[in-house]
């Protein structure tokens, strides 16, 4: 009867998803060091992370917040007036670029013959360098880092990137 009785008062003191949530960002932030590229800033999460964090593992958001995420990632892309292995980044951790590599990841699609198989177009150019500089303008909650979004690469790597998949004399399109 007394165990009855407490059972709401157990469930009363009991803290909040969102109280859990922010003394866990407040634990991490205050553990947290400042190192190179990896800011503080970096724990901050933008709407895109709120949104994609809160989804259950494995699982992909609805299609209308897929889309709306898309649609405001989209809006970030800062295009450069000539969009026709950078410090930051490693292509190979997720991607396969050229036939020849032994070791190469396999979280992201293989790049191998990416403009060859896509076309060498301007389209093909504009998605290339959209889809680096921020991944989820494309596909909601992409395990892709947003490296312009988050200023990992900066507008020239992106574009020595954009380059390396779009000339038909790269590697990667040999």
């Amino acid at each position: 009867m007394v165990a009855l009785a407490l059972l709401p008062l157990g469930c009363a003191i009991a803290p909040s998803n969102d109280e859990i949530a922010a003394q866990s960002t407040a634990m991490l932030k205050a553990s947290f060091k400042a190192t190179g590229q990896a800011g503080l800033d970096r724990l901050n999460q933008d709407e895109t992370q709120r949104v994609c964090s809160e989804l259950p593992p494995g699982k992909a958001p609805a299609k209308e917040v897929a889309e709306r995420i898309e649609k405001m990632n989209l809006a970030t892309i800062r295009y450069p007036a000539d969009v026709a292995g950078p410090v930051g980044a490693n292509c190979y951790a997720c991607h396969q670029l050229a036939p020849q590599e032994l070791s190469f990841g396999t979280i992201g699609p293989s790049l191998y013959q990416f403009a060859k198989l896509r076309g060498y177009g301007a389209d093909t150019q504009r998605y290339a360098y959209g889809k680096i500089f921020n991944a989820d303008a494309f596909a909601a909650c992409s395990t892709m880092p947003r490296f312009g979004h988050n200023s990992i690469l900066t507008e020239q790597q992106i574009k020595d990137v954009t380059a390396l998949l779009m000339d038909p004399q790269s590697p990667v399109n040999k």
